[in-house]
């Protein structure tokens, strides 16, 4: 068989093995080859460029094959997104419709510790992300430009949420503390709420904005006043610590789910658990309830057919979505308890659960790294985006107004006439044991 190789070409490949051979001390096939590759006055030498040559030919042939299969992975979902935008030529210029695509805009470095949540101010470019290293960090995401530190937990941070006009933004902690932040002053920290047992894992405030809701390692759900700084309810049920804890939009009911392996939707006014779901087989990290525009979407996944007429004001609260440490998310019906659908596809714990705003998809967040986005009417995984270093511990969803393109002609336009030429963007930010902040921006 005729070689490709010239003469000079093997002559180095030559070289380069026997090299290899002395090297690692194989002495026996060194002197074989010397006397079949005609290689008898062959003398090692360190600077040599056929020196290490075969060791460096392989590690970068590795690499090169890695970074093909990147490269192909990256094409394949151009070509689907390409796909996508020729059938739909507007959701090419839309944002509302945009679904996130490696790499990030910014990758946001600066706290020293896993990133525990992230909360998109409601008006403001602004997110915040809470920190193991007892911190909180205020960042502009649309120049991905840090603002400040916000000190005063002494150890790790949990969660945060800002409130529905953006005035206050809460916090909770290991340190057995809830902190309000006033927003318009400084981020100062006006209120401090104490009572719980254990470590605080999740806060959020209740609609009106006039109470807090917060869930603890000690088992229970408490809600505060924020005006007085009381306790006035604690919900009790769980059996295991409380992971996390949010409200329906009619404050009527919140949602938990703890490491006893269910999630649970109470009645606030009564302080009863209204629907228990079980199935999960591990701990359960997530819950969220699914917003009324998924419900078409959920109903035909789950072949439950159309609405009823008398239900075409579909409830916030219809659906529940869940995420647990056994890989598995699942979608329950809220009125029975039914598991409507299991989600399988992540290799590891799933950590958080976000609805796409336009209803249509369930992005889901886990410790394999990954990003997975759900097309809900079908229940299959349409993208799979390697987003961090390292586990993802915390996703959110933000919307709200940037500068548009400029128009030909417009450099000169008055603030009027440039706040039309704003635009409506969606955004997403991801937070991780890496001890970044991820932002994904169309």
């Amino acid at each position: 068989m005729a070689s490709s190789l010239s003469e000079r070409q093997k002559d180095e490949l030559h070289k380069s093995i026997l090299d290899y051979l002395r090297a690692n001390g194989l002495t026996e096939s060194f002197e074989t080859l010397k006397i079949e590759a005609n290689q008898t006055d062959f003398a090692p030498d360190p600077k040599a460029k056929w020196a290490g040559l075969l060791e460096k030919k392989w590690t970068s042939v590795i690499r090169l094959q890695k970074k093909i299969m990147e490269l192909e992975q990256r094409n394949a979902q151009l070509l689907e997104e390409l796909s996508t935008s020729r059938l739909n030529p507007a959701s090419s210029r839309n944002s509302i419709d945009w679904l996130p695509r490696a790499p990030a805009r910014h990758s946001l470095s600066g706290h020293r510790a896993p990133v525990t949540r992230v909360a998109f101010h409601p008006t403001w470019n602004v997110v915040a992300s809470a920190s193991e290293d007892s911190s909180i960090k205020i960042w502009d995401w649309e120049t991905g430009e840090f603002e400040r530190t916000l000190k005063a937990h002494t150890k790790a941070v949990q969660d945060c949420d800002y409130d529905s006009k953006g005035q206050y933004l809460v916090s909770c902690s290991s340190d057995l503390t809830i902190k309000l932040w006033d927003v318009e002053n400084e981020y100062s920290s006006s209120k401090t709420f104490h009572g719980h047992d254990h470590s605080i894992s999740s806060v959020r405030f209740l609609p009106g904005d006039a109470q807090i809701v917060s869930a603890s390692r000690d088992q229970s759900i408490k809600i505060w006043e924020i005006a007085s700084g009381h306790c006035v309810k604690t919900l009790l049920g769980h059996t295991e610590w409380v992971r996390s804890v949010i409200p329906a939009t009619d404050a009527r009911l919140v949602l938990s789910c703890s490491n006893d392996q269910t999630a649970r939707l109470w009645d606030t006014t009564s302080g009863e658990t209204r629907m228990d779901f079980r199935g999960h087989e591990h701990v359960v990290e997530t819950a969220i309830f699914a917003p009324a525009n998924a419900a078409p979407s959920i109903r035909e996944l789950a072949g439950l057919g159309t609405a009823p007429r008398e239900g075409r004001n579909i409830p916030s609260s219809s659906f529940v979505v869940t995420g647990s440490r056994d890989k598995t998310i699942r979608i329950w019906d809220s009125q029975t308890g039914q598991c409507l659908k299991t989600l399988t596809g992540h290799d590891n714990w799933v950590r958080a659960l976000v609805f796409h705003p336009t209803g249509k998809f369930l992005l889901s967040a886990s410790d394999d790294k990954t990003i997975r986005i759900w097309d809900l009417a079908t229940g299959r995984c349409t993208k799979t985006i390697e987003a961090h270093a390292h586990f993802i511990t915390c996703m959110s969803w933000g919307r709200t107004t940037i500068a548009g393109p400029q128009q030909n002609g417009s450099e000169g336009k008055v603030d009027g006439q440039a706040q039309e030429n704003r635009r409506l963007v969606n955004v997403l930010a991801t937070g991780s044991v890496d001890q970044t902040l991820k932002i994904w921006l169309p």
